[in-house]
Order: C-alpha cells, then structure tokens, then sequence
C-alpha cells in the first residue's frame, strides 16, 4: 500500500502518471530484486486517485504521515 501526494499539470492523464510510476518503480525493485523477475507484474491493476483541492499541502502530509503502521 504506498501513498504519493504529486503535483501534476491538470492535464497530465491520471492514468498515465500511474503507469509511468508503475514502470519505474518495477523497473528499479527488478534491478535491486532479481527474484522479482519470476513475477509477471508487481502492481495490481487497482489505484485510486484524487485531488487535494483546497486543502492545504501541510494537511495532506499530516494525513499521509498518519498512514504508517
């Protein structure tokens, strides 16, 4: 379960933006992990996305900080 609070154009493809995370991020864990190369994908096709409107930067980042177990 990870959570990433971006800033992104309001342009940019939300889709887009998670494939090219997802991409990178196997790309790196395979490098460091070889064993993960057995596995034919890492991520779920799940995600969920969502803007932060008018709250504040700081309250997303309280809110994420509070997230780890």
């Amino acid at each position: 379960h990870v959570h990433l609070f971006l800033d992104v154009r309001p342009t940019d493809d939300p889709a887009s933006v998670i494939r090219k995370i997802r991409s990178r991020a196997s790309h790196h864990l395979r490098k460091e992990f070889p064993e993960l190369l057995k596995l034919p994908t890492l991520w779920t096709p799940s995600y969920f996305v969502s803007t932060a409107g008018s709250i504040s930067t700081e309250t997303v980042k309280n809110y994420i900080a509070q997230q780890r177990s």
